[in-house]
């Protein structure tokens, strides 16, 4: 395996998102609101890490505990799907209900085709993970 990348965060209080390095590389994101200081806080991290994308990454979204997506969040969502170093990532999004999953839809039909990010929608962690553990070259 490659030289991990650092993960560079801190939890801050008041930001309803934690970050973890997976043992693949990638990064897993709980979030438990989507407060106007938890997307300030994920839209940074996010536009960091993307500027150093060179590889391929899988990352899980867990939005379990988050029962509707703000205007702001589906927005932000948008801005950082759409950058072109989005298309390096595998993205499993792991929500509790179907207006969740409505917004998420609605994040990934906005987002440029050429540059978003390969993302599948799951209301199951264990089935996110086992998406995510394929081969990368098997990304859909």
């Amino acid at each position: 395996m490659t030289d991990m990348k650092p993960l560079n965060w801190t939890a801050k209080p008041g930001v309803g998102m934690t970050v973890s390095r997976r043992p693949d590389g990638g990064m897993n994101l709980t979030f438990t609101d989507t407060s106007e200081a938890t997307i300030r806080e994920w839209h940074d991290f996010a536009l960091e890490h993307l500027l150093g994308s060179d590889r391929l990454t899988r990352n899980l979204y867990d939005l379990r505990a988050v029962r509707d997506l703000s205007q702001t969040a589906v927005q932000t969502a948008v801005e950082v799907n759409s950058d072109p170093q989005a298309r390096n990532i595998r993205l499993a999004v792991v929500v509790a209900n179907e207006a969740a999953a409505k917004a998420i839809r609605d994040i990934a039909a906005l987002a440029l085709p050429e540059s978003a990010a390969a993302m599948k929608l799951f209301t199951d962690l264990d089935e996110a993970e086992a998406w995510l553990s394929r081969p990368l070259d098997q990304m859909p």
